[in-house]
């Protein structure tokens, strides 16, 4: 149990500050886009780099790295975006291995206590012998029974939120590749007139 509540303590810690980073990072300013295309059509660099430096999100930090790269070969530009991109989803997948772990082994510790607690039951019954009763084999069955309970509760709450989790940051790295497709179409602009 001691394990179990560990567990549950480090699912809660991550699950509450992934939640708050990653709601965070999904906050979108519908006029960023607008507004460095714009900037970066009219040929003003500088100020597109402002923008994206007074916005702390994840798409600004990628088209911020865009726009320094703004010259090079579009190639170029493209991989230098993806890895700021890999980077930030890195980032916020931060935790959610853990959290898969916890849901996975929660309850394997419980499924433990278990067997240990039968094993206790059937030994006190065995050392009881002519003595026996009921109490002997009931307080062993009532730990292996709440254990296993605990061990499914931390299990189904940790699997639960890292899926949720796990849909958001999905949700985020589909807007990171439609802010970068947007990025490169309008460098690539110039190319076609």
């Amino acid at each position: 149990m001691i394990f179990l509540a560990l567990f549950s303590i480090v699912a809660v810690y991550i699950i509450v500050e992934r939640a708050f980073a990653i709601s965070k990072a999904a906050k979108e300013d519908v006029n960023f886009m607008n507004e460095v295309k714009n900037f970066v059509a009219q040929g003003k660099i500088e100020e597109a780099h402002i923008r994206c430096q007074s916005t702390d999100s994840p798409v600004a930090r990628m088209i911020d790295k865009g726009i320094s790269r703004i010259g090079k070969p579009l190639a170029d530009v493209r991989e230098a975006i993806e890895n700021v991109g890999k980077l930030e989803v890195a980032n916020l997948e931060k935790g959610l291995p853990m959290l898969a772990t916890i849901s996975s082994v929660g309850p394997m510790i419980g499924f433990l206590g278990t067997v240990t607690g039968m094993v206790r039951a059937f030994y006190q019954l065995a050392e009881a012998g002519q003595n026996s009763n009921v109490s002997v084999l009931a307080n062993g069955i009532y730990e292996a029974l709440v254990t296993t309970v605990a061990g499914l509760i931390v299990g189904i709450l940790a699997l639960f939120a890292y899926n949720f989790l796990t849909s958001r940051v999905n949700k985020i790295m589909n807007r990171l590749e439609r802010s970068t497709m947007e990025f490169m179409d309008l460098l690539n602009e110039p190319a076609k007139k």
